[in-house]
């Protein structure tokens, strides 16, 4: 094996060691993509990084080179923070981490190498195991106003919270496109957000916008029936990606790959109210995961493939769909923030946090 291949097979164990997984292939597919994303010598350094940030000096000496030289490549990494020992950096994982940093590179080689990676493993890493990366959150205006709803469940909470707005385009259907697939839904829909002003101003990923266009985009993306989805954890939120199971991984994990604990649904399930439903099927093609069926005059739901998302009862002219509420039982409690949900799934499959941390 060339010395190469060897820095790049490093870096896939060490992804793979963190919590979010990254599985090998019989192929070896996931090398050639990470060597589309890093060059050999960020490879090198990226292999010995952990979770949390630390200095150059520490990274340099577990890889054995110079300190002024891991500067330079770090530099050209994507997670490090000014702190009071210096700038510190920290690994990402490649889902949700460094892969969606990865819009101004991407191309269609790289495309192609990201869908036959998720071709291969079907998923893995990206769907398995629980807790799943991302959850549902529901559409706003198909809870009914009696009912008890949560800031994390809101969308329009967090971005309402939020001092800085930016929107990216989709990775997801920017991959698709380039393979010659993908869908009509907008590009420019992933929203970021941060408790502090100005943030995105000078981003070359991410264009810097207002709130009331961040809510704007937030509105136009229900109407196009997409589902709102965030990281699986309630403190420390920072986007909402605007996803449809023909793109997005983690959708297409559930809808293409069998994986329906791929993502968390909402606290939420469809329902029909039957005295209104007058079966016109307008919300059985609106339904991303075939929950929604009509053997006879009146709409169905099967609460298995309902994800909660509630994109089936914006469109409801009769009024007959709302969500409510699923019993306790049925939905795991949210972890409390990215840590804890870190530590849930690193027990999940069975990684010792000591290593990667």
């Amino acid at each position: 094996m060339s010395e190469t291949r060897t820095v790049y097979r490093q870096l896939a164990q060490r992804l793979d060691a963190i919590p979010n997984g990254f599985p090998a292939t019989e192929s070896g597919v996931e090398l050639r993509l990470l060597a589309t994303m890093f060059a050999p010598e960020e490879a090198k350094l990226a292999s010995v990084m952990r979770l949390n940030r630390e200095p150059v000096a520490d990274i340099a000496a577990r890889a054995h080179v110079d300190s002024q030289e891991a500067y330079r490549t770090l530099k050209g990494l994507i997670r490090y923070r000014k702190e009071e020992r210096g700038l510190c950096f920290g690994l990402m994982p490649f889902v949700v981490g460094f892969y969606e940093e990865q819009l101004p590179r991407m191309d269609r080689e790289m495309a192609e190498l990201m869908e036959q990676y998720l071709q291969e493993t079907r998923g893995a890493g990206i769907a398995r195991p629980e807790p799943a990366v991302h959850r549902v959150i529901p559409v706003e205006e198909a809870i009914p106003f009696d009912l008890e709803i949560f800031p994390h469940e809101r969308a329009t909470e967090l971005i309402e919270s939020a001092k800085s707005w930016g929107v990216r385009r989709c990775i997801c259907r920017v991959q698709q496109q380039l393979i010659g697939k993908g869908c009509d839904h907008g590009i420019e829909n992933c929203l970021v957000f941060a408790p502090v002003e100005g943030l995105f101003v000078n981003d070359d990923v991410t264009r810097a916008i207002t709130k009331e266009e961040a809510l704007r985009i937030l509105d136009e993306t229900e109407e196009e029936g997409l589902v709102h989805t965030t990281g699986n954890y309630r403190d420390g939120l920072n986007y909402i990606c605007n996803c449809c199971s023909c793109c997005c991984g983690i959708l297409r994990s559930v809808v293409e790959f069998g994986i329906p604990t791929a993502i968390a649904t909402s606290h939420f399930h469809a329902v029909v109210d039957p005295d209104l439903c007058i079966g016109c099927g307008d919300c059985i093609e609106r339904c991303q995961f075939d929950a929604l069926s009509l053997p006879g005059d009146l709409c169905q739901v099967d609460e298995v493939r309902c994800v909660g998302c509630g994109a089936c009862a914006i469109i409801c002219l009769a009024d007959a769909l709302s969500l409510e509420r699923r019993i306790e039982d049925e939905t795991p409690p949210l972890p409390t923030d990215i840590r804890d949900w870190t530590a849930q799934r690193a027990d999940r499959r069975g990684i010792p946090l000591s290593e990667v941390l």
